[in-house]
């Protein structure tokens, strides 16, 4: 089986955050770093060379027969938007319709601009699919 790309490195989540352009973007990530580390309590680790993740899980796909370690919860400032990888558990949550102009796919939440959002909806959102990952995934941690 292939080693996957993404894997958590020693990079400080900080040091990749200060690289950010636009200025906007980079103060978004900065206060989405904040938000993260106070809502899991966990300290931020690099995710590849675009992701912070927050704690971390090991996971088997049921598809194929891959299988790796990945964040609990975590984010990326891309280009496009701030991808927010909070969705597990969230499917349907109602809080999703008071988070303000966002898109969703299985495991992400893109928000073009954090000011688009609502905070106090967005860090109940983060502690339900942070607690839901702990409580859903036996190898938490590991």
């Amino acid at each position: 089986m292939a080693e996957l790309k993404t894997q958590a490195t020693t990079q400080d989540p900080k040091e990749f955050l200060s690289t950010i352009e636009p200025e906007e973007k980079k103060a978004d990530g900065f206060a989405l770093l904040e938000l993260f580390e106070k809502v899991t309590g966990e300290k931020p680790v690099m995710w590849g060379t675009s992701i912070v993740g927050f704690g971390k899980y090991h996971y088997k796909s049921e598809k194929s027969s891959q299988e790796g370690d990945w964040p609990l919860v975590g984010f990326s400032p891309r280009k496009q938007n701030l991808t927010l990888y909070i969705m597990a558990g969230n499917k349907d949550h109602p809080l999703l319709t008071k988070i303000g102009k966002h898109k969703t796919s299985v495991g992400c939440l893109y928000l073009n601009k954090l000011a688009d959002a609502d905070i106090k909806a967005l860090s109940l959102l983060i502690k339900n699919s942070y607690d839901y990952m702990k409580k859903t995934n036996t190898s938490y941690g590991n």
